[in-house]
């Protein structure tokens, strides 16, 4: 798998990240997919988790870096 879609609380865009890449960019899913009805879920107040088994949104490289998990 080389590639995450990342959603943000506050934050109504969704983001698709490219790991062999190294690159982030908006992401507009087509109305009728999967990834338009898990949006609309999260927007409602669900998280939805597949495939990934850490995610830890920090606030700073500087902090992740240091292993500082913040919230």
């Amino acid at each position: 798998m080389a590639h995450v879609v990342i959603g943000i609380p506050g934050d109504p865009q969704l983001y698709l990240a490219d790991l062999k890449a190294g690159t982030v960019t908006p992401l507009a899913p087509q109305a009728q997919s999967s990834i338009h009805a898990a949006d609309q879920l999260r927007h409602a107040g669900a998280t939805i988790v597949k495939g990934v088994n850490l995610a830890v949104a920090v606030g700073s490289v500087d902090k992740a870096a240091s292993g500082v998990f913040d919230g």
